[in-house]
Order: C-alpha cells, then sequence, then structure tokens
C-alpha cells in the first residue's frame, strides 16, 4: 500500500508539536524551499528581520522571511497568515541554529563514507539522497564544506523528516565540524612560523599510535580525493590534524611532511603549505 503524504493538517500539528519543544519552525512550499517575502517586503524593502543578515524592524505577520521567521510561537505559527501558508506548504522545516543544534548534511553514499570515518558518531536522519548527522551546539552555516557535505546551523533551515525516524544519541558539537566552516585568512600570521610540527605542551590523549597514523592516513586521503576547492581542503585538514594532534607533541615533522606531500600532489605549492599550516597553528594558538 503506498503511503500517503502528510495533509496540511499534519503540517501545523506537526509544527506546534516542534516549537513546544523548542524548535524554531516555519512551512516549505513545493521545492522544498521557503515562501518568498509578501509584497511589502519585496527586495528587503521593510527592512528585513534578520534576513541575510541584516536585522530590521519588520514585523511581517506570514513566514515571508524565510529561517529568520522560523518561530516557536505558537500564536503565530497558527495565525491566519501562517495558516494560509501552512495550506500551501509541501513540508515543515526549522531553524537548527535557534534550537542550539547543527545539522550536517550529507548528500550521498560517499559523504556519508567520509563522515563514518571522520566524524564522532551522532543521531543520524535518514534524507531522500544521504543523511543529517545532529550535534549539540550553533555554528556558522556554510555549504558544501566538502563534496555532498553542507552544514545547516545559524541562519540556515533543515527540513524535518519526521518523529522517530533518527537512530543514535545525539553528541556535543566536535571541532572537527566547525572547523569545516573556517576560511583560510588572507594574511600568514606570524609569517616566521615555519612548517614543523608544534611542540608538546599538553597530556596526550591518543592512547595507541595507531589512531594517530589513522588520523595522518585519513588527511591524506582527505587532500588526494579533492576534486576541487584543493587550497580550502588542504588548510582545514591542516586545521583538523592540528586541532587534534597539535598539542601533545605526538606529531613528528615527518607526519607533517606527509601532509605537505599530498598537497603537492594535487599542485599546491610548498610556499602555500607553509602558509597554510602557519595560519592553521595561529587559529589555534599554537
Amino acid at each position: 500500500m503506498t503511503q500517503q503524504p502528510p495533509s496540511r493538517g499534519e503540517h501545523l500539528r506537526t509544527a506546534l508539536a516542534l516549537a513546544a519543544s523548542g524548535m524554531p519552525t516555519l512551512p516549505l512550499r513545493a521545492g522544498k524551499v521557503p515562501f518568498g517575502n509578501c509584497s511589502i517586503c519585496a527586495d528587503n524593502a521593510c527592512g528585513g528581520r534578520p534576513n541575510m543578515k541584516t536585522p530590521g524592524p519588520c514585523a511581517c505577520p506570514g513566514p515571508c522571511h524565510a529561517w529568520a521567521a522560523a518561530t516557536t510561537d505558537p500564536d503565530v505559527i497558527s495565525s491566519g497568515p501562517w495558516r494560509r501558508a501552512w495550506l500551501l506548504a509541501s513540508a515543515v522545516a526549522y531553524h537548527p541554529g535557534g534550537a542550539g543544534l547543527t545539522v550536517v548534511d550529507l548528500d550521498n553514499a560517499d559523504a556519508i563514507a567520509w563522515a563514518r570515518e571522520t566524524l564522532p558518531a551522532t543521531q543520524t536522519v535518514p534524507t531522500t539522497r544521504g543523511e543529517h548527522w545532529l550535534y549539540l551546539g550553533a555554528m556558522q552555516s556554510a555549504n558544501a564544506v566538502r563534496p555532498g557535505v553542507d552544514i545547516k546551523s545559524t541562519m540556515a533551515y533543515a527540513r524535518w523528516l519526521g518523529p522517530g525516524t533518527g537512530t543514535g544519541t545525539m553528541t556535543a558539537l566536535p571541532d572537527v565540524v566547525r572547523l569545516l566552516a573556517v576560511k583560510e585568512p588572507t594574511a600568514v600570521r606570524p609569517a616566521a612560523v615555519t612548517a614543523t610540527a608544534p611542540a608538546g605542551r599538553g597530556e596526550c590523549r591518543h592512547r595507541t599510535p595507531a589512531y594517530l597514523e589513522g588520523g595522518i592516513a585519513m588527511a591524506e586521503q582527505q587532500i588526494t580525493e579533492a576534486a576541487s576547492a584543493v587550497h580550502a581542503t588542504v588548510y582545514r585538514t591542516f586545521l583538523a590534524v592540528l586541532s587534534t594532534h597539535g598539542r601533545c607533541g605526538c606529531l613528528t615533522d615527518a607526519h607533517v611532511a606527509r601532509l605537505f606531500t599530498a598537497a603537492q600532489t594535487k599542485g599546491e605549492t610548498a610556499r602555500h603549505c607553509t602558509d597554510a599550516w602557519a595560519n592553521a597553528r595561529t587559529w589555534l594558538g599554537l
């Protein structure tokens, strides 16, 4: 028997239930996109809510400011303008950052395989093409941080995929996810930092050499498999390695050389590798 899609009334009931749990919610129209600006708010003439990075005084009663209109107020969700939107809605969405959450949106099997090898386990929810990995904690949203991977948190929305569809327990947002959204600085700070492993000054948490070896091998693979945005991939990979292995003294110059070799094989210059390493160390306070 073919499963019937949710009714418009079910969308409204779902939104009210999410709001009651503290999840700011909004309706999506066909194509899984938010409702556009009304005629008064067109082209942001109203000054906007915190929509597209521009806070403003807009008091539009409808859900016409995308993620910035998401609300937990049941009176707003059930109001006339919103009720009319629910009659046209095709899905329910929520604002992860507004609920203190981050969604790692994995669009395909390769992205899922990467996440399973790289990210800490957390609650996962199947999607049409892949999976959502949900972490406790909000951060900057970013699209295409690597092939098939988007991060949805602040100033973004994610589609609600239904209760009882997730598996696992939600865990705290890890640094390895936060670092995916970090862009490389345009200037090296400080230029005097050399491409060597930082001196150890913290307790080693790796326990076995295999943990470090696995991390370096995974970093090499991540750089080698980059199909685009090689500069950004190299910098983010350096950040991830240093954030995990850079403070205890286990990382050696030989490990650094392996990372540089992988980057230069992809066409990076030795100068860019050195600059990216210096920037990563400075950003992490190493």
